[in-house]
């Protein structure tokens, strides 16, 4: 395991995770998610559909053109990028989900070009993809994942373990539940975060899905919560 990706998967990455459950505080809310075993059934479901079936696998897709495309194909690839940014902005059912992709995915942009700087082409290019608007989070992970140098599975391992520690943190706020519970949530999810991962790397893209309703509903729900501690 590399440094680089423990920097990546950290929850000290400034891009605000903190600031957003993605549906979750509705679901606490409503008493769908109420103690420590629906909690790891909410997580376990946002996992299996949305995350694991739909934007890692689009990461890891993006990720794959960062590292084939070359100098000689920049327009090909800029096209093959922007495509795949469209159809993860198109994912978020939303205006707060959507909102959630595009104000992280710029932060880690500027991530990128602040702490992954050089005068290499790989910098230029990733400067002017962080200066795309609106970026998706999943095509700003692929850029720094491409930048730290790691491998297509390290990089859909960070990024599910990221959403899940963030959940259990949504958890501990909001819920809550205690430190310990948070931890047993994390090292329940291990088996599913590690079959996630492998899966993003090898699911064909006409199965990706994001058909994920019931959490759609939840952020709906959410945009006119009463009161709220999270932005999503």
């Amino acid at each position: 395991m590399s440094a680089r990706l423990l920097q990546l998967a950290s929850p000290a990455l400034p891009i605000g995770g903190y600031s957003y459950s993605g549906g979750l505080e509705w679901g606490i809310e409503s008493g769908q998610v109420h103690d420590e075993a629906s909690a790891r059934q909410w997580v376990e479901d946002a996992l299996a559909l949305s995350l694991g079936g739909f934007e890692a696998p689009l990461m890891v897709a993006a990720l794959r053109r960062l590292r084939a495309g070359p100098d000689a194909a920049q327009a090909a690839l800029l096209e093959a990028l922007a495509a795949l940014n469209d159809v993860a902005l198109a994912a978020r059912e939303t205006d707060e989900l959507r909102q959630e992709s595009t104000q992280m995915g710029y932060s880690l942009g500027q991530w990128v070009t602040t702490v992954c700087a050089g005068d290499d082409a790989g910098a230029a290019l990733a400067e002017r993809l962080a200066g795309w608007r609106p970026l998706s989070l999943p095509l700003a992970w692929a850029l720094a994942a491409w930048r730290l140098g790691l491998d297509d599975r390290d990089a859909a391992l960070a990024w599910l373990w990221s959403f899940a520690e963030n959940q259990a943190m949504v958890l501990m706020k909001a819920l809550p539940i205690g430190q310990a519970a948070a931890q047993r949530l994390l090292r329940a999810l291990g088996p599913q975060l590690d079959a996630a991962a492998g899966r993003a790397c090898t699911l064909d893209e006409a199965r990706w899905s994001s058909a994920a309703p019931a959490l759609a509903l939840a952020s709906m729900k959410h945009e006119t919560q009463y009161s709220r501690l999270f932005r999503s």
